[in-house]
């Protein structure tokens, strides 16, 4: 049986803030499946998260939300879980001398064990401190202090994004020679480039009592600093990120944030593997959200959805007028500059717009006063909700995702999930996992456009368009996409092939 061992900065339900915490609360289970033994360990934080305390509206009948920071006491209350210590033990990070207690709890077959340090993690978020760099270079050491402590010796070490980037590197540094440590090897997975933990030499020198050698232009140093990403990516077995077009476009300048050169000499241990989506979670057929719940053989359902978030959102009531949905974050990065600069263009085909998100203050007045210029036609909630979101998707006949990067992407899995058509730019994880209709075959499970243009994109919205004008065509598709298997069977499939190229002898 292989054991791995997790390593990542939160996971769900304990701590969310992001895609992160659902690939570590998704991932798990599904390779204990399949015989691996998985077990996770991140910080022990005082607040969770947001809250999802499910509140019934008795006007409506549906299922609303709460939204108030929850701590990880409610979290396990809600759950049944029982959180039970372990042991504690002292963790030297350069001159302090640290206490570090290491508690553990069952959830869904999942071992998880927390790392527990009230100074750097009772606070009211797991992160935007201005020692955000000492609070996870205390985690990396104290993960590698708690092996001896726990109750099985890891054949494989996964860490995941840059908080837990310099466990690989101070694994061979300082602890390789060890008796509990010698055979184990790591894999690092990068969720998004993007963020690297960058910061300085002298600090990260003092923290982890590495000298001037790791700090060199092909170990550590980045442009004058010290990365702790960098480091995973020297001195890691192997290294994956969540999509196999991403994998290959950050080997470039364009896509890789300053570290390409070393990505692509490390070409030959990087790997691409598209994320899943919890099929349990996000289920046409028993979301609590929805209006109706439907299925591939009940789409008239499906169109019910519609009609009722139309009534609701005071959009005209008109199962035949085309929606699109948008439920992201409003930046760049979303391909909002394209939607900006042919939104007009956009609403003159006749279509309704739903919109689910907030970010950057240019795009979240766009789609205000888009709202009194299109009554009617545009709906803008600057904010986020699971229910309103999941209404959206069910809702929708279109997803629109134009990413100027994407590693992997949840809203396009979860859209084909409830028969929504998602447009995306090729890129990322969007590449990788939508098809773009062919009109000489029928084939296909959305649209897409290569190009970051924004003709490109309202050409491609407009084949959509005359797709949905083609009932029947139209339905083929929408059943298409909600056959496509985007659990994480295929996923923990790959995952496990990888665990086997680093742990052979495990092979049966």
């Amino acid at each position: 049986m292989k054991k791995i061992l997790m390593v990542a900065s939160e996971a769900s339900p304990f701590a969310k803030t992001g895609g992160l915490a659902d690939v570590i609360g998704g991932l798990p289970p599904a390779l204990n499946l399949r015989g691996a033994d998985v077990r996770v360990i991140m910080p022990k934080y005082e607040i969770a998260g947001k809250s999802k305390k499910l509140v019934k509206d008795e006007e409506t009948g549906l299922w609303e939300e709460s939204e108030e920071k929850k701590t990880l006491t409610d979290i396990l209350k809600e759950n049944e879980i029982v959180l039970e210590h372990l042991c504690y033990l002292y963790v030297n990070l350069g001159w302090r001398h640290l206490y570090c207690g290491i508690e553990q709890t069952v959830y869904r077959g999942v071992t998880y064990y927390f790392i527990d340090n009230e100074f750097y993690f009772k606070r009211d978020n797991c992160y935007g401190y201005g020692d955000d760099a000492e609070r996870f270079a205390f985690f990396c050491r104290a993960v590698l202090e708690a092996i001896p402590h726990l109750s099985f010796t890891p054949d494989i070490i996964h860490c995941h994004d840059w908080q837990a980037g310099m466990v690989p590197v101070l694994l061979e540094a300082q602890y390789r020679s060890l008796d509990r440590y010698q055979e184990i090897r790591t894999i690092f997975t990068v969720h998004n480039l993007k963020f690297q933990g960058i910061y300085g030499i002298p600090e990260m020198k003092e923290w982890f009592g590495l000298g001037d050698e790791y700090f060199t232009n092909d170990k550590l140093e980045f442009y004058g600093a010290g990365s702790f990403m960098k480091g995973a990516l020297v001195y890691s077995d192997l290294i994956t990120t969540v999509s196999d077009s991403y994998a290959g476009e950050i080997k470039y300048p364009y896509y890789g944030e300053g570290l390409d050169g070393l990505l692509k000499a490390r070409e030959n241990s990087l790997r691409g593997i598209v994320n899943g989506i919890d099929y349990e979670q996000y289920n046409p057929k028993t979301d609590i959200f929805l209006y109706k719940n439907y299925s591939k053989g009940t789409l008239k359902d499906k169109r019910i959805n519609k009609l009722e978030l139309q009534k609701s959102l005071g959009l005209t009531e008109d199962g035949d007028i085309p929606m699109i949905g948008l439920v992201s974050r409003l930046t760049d990065q979303k391909g909002l500059a394209l939607i900006e600069c042919v939104f007009d263009e956009i609403m003159n085909e006749g279509v309704q717009f739903v919109i689910l998100g907030n970010g950057d203050k240019k795009y979240e007045e766009l789609f205000r006063n888009a709202v009194h210029r299109y009554p009617g036609k545009v709906s803008v909630k600057i904010a986020y909700s699971d229910p309103r979101a999941q209404r959206i998707y069910a809702a929708s006949d279109f997803f629109l995702m134009p990413s100027l990067f994407e590693p992997c992407g949840l809203g396009q899995l979860i859209s084909m999930r409830y028969g929504t058509l998602p447009i995306v730019r090729e890129t990322g994880g969007l590449k990788d996992t939508v098809i773009s209709y062919q009109e000489d075959t029928g084939e296909g499970n959305g649209f897409s456009f290569a190009n970051y243009n924004a003709h490109d994109m309202l050409y491609t919205i407009r084949r959509a368009l005359e797709l949905f004008r083609k009932k029947t065509l139209c339905a083929k598709l929408i059943k298409s996409a909600m056959s496509c298997d985007n659990s994480w069977d295929i996923p923990s499939g790959k995952y496990m092939e990888l665990y086997d190229k680093l742990k052979p002898q495990l092979n049966e």
